[in-house]
């Protein structure tokens, strides 16, 4: 129970970073030199402004200096982003590929978040979880092979489809979206994945539009990474239940 806390408190931390990137990657602005801030008044936040959901509740979800509300948006990524770190240590302990697996989803929800809004997949985020595919091979370089193809099974068709439809059915984002989880997940996972998130998209999507009677513009993004999640954590479970289902 004790590293159940530990590990929320780590994940509150990251989401406070996360709520950063969130903010300032859209604005183009530095993650990581420029200080905290009230985004009303200009206040700068001091050491005891900054504990992850514990402040905003201390100071009833206004700024200390001017009073303006603050975005009840802080203390929910932080505490999501807390939950998802629970439940990946839940399915795979503590250890390399939990940790792994950990950053991979926190990159996730900024990518979401910033795509939800903006319809734009940062760069730097599908880098970023590049990196954690590379060092997912190092650690098991016995099958790297496995994530190699994994980098290419989905990116490669999505690519096709972008160059043909000149970006009209599918967003360069995705792509690369798709080739760096792959990288990570590997192809065994990668396949369900993207087809759990195009189902996520179908229907989530539909039921947007059928509620609010608008057309909306369709994020795959938040869509991609939820299939991505639900991959990660749950992948092995949906192939044994396929090939069961096949009778393979």
């Amino acid at each position: 129970m004790v590293m159940y806390v530990v590990i929320f408190l780590y994940g509150i931390v990251i989401g406070s970073f996360l709520n950063v990137c969130i903010f300032r990657i859209p604005e183009g602005k530095s993650v990581v030199t420029e200080r905290s801030h009230c985004m009303t008044c200009g206040y700068k936040l001091k050491w005891y402004d900054l504990f992850p959901v514990f402040s905003y509740l201390f100071l009833r979800g206004r700024c200390r200096q001017c009073g303006e509300k603050i975005s009840v948006w802080y203390p929910v990524i932080e505490t999501v982003n807390g939950l998802l770190w629970v439940i990946t240590f839940n399915r795979f302990g503590f250890s390399a590929d939990m940790i792994l697996a950990c950053f991979l989803i926190s990159a996730l929800l900024v990518l979401s978040v910033i795509d939800w809004h903006t319809y734009e997949i940062p760069f730097g985020i599908n880098i970023f979880i590049g990196i954690l595919g590379i060092i997912r091979v190092i650690f098991h370089y016995d099958i790297w092979y496995e994530y190699v193809i994994g980098f290419f099974v989905v990116s490669a068709v999505l690519y096709i489809i972008f160059v043909v439809s000149n970006g009209a059915a599918i967003g360069g984002g995705d792509v690369k979206l798709m080739a760096a989880a792959g990288l990570v997940l590997g192809w065994k996972y990668i396949i369900p994945a993207f087809i759990l998130g195009c189902a996520y998209g179908s229907v989530i999507h539909i039921l947007r539009m059928k509620i609010s009677g608008k057309d909306h513009v369709l994020a795959m993004g938040p869509y991609l990474s939820a299939g991505i999640v639900t991959a990660l954590w749950f992948g092995e479970s949906i192939i044994d239940w396929y090939l069961a289902y096949c009778g393979i």
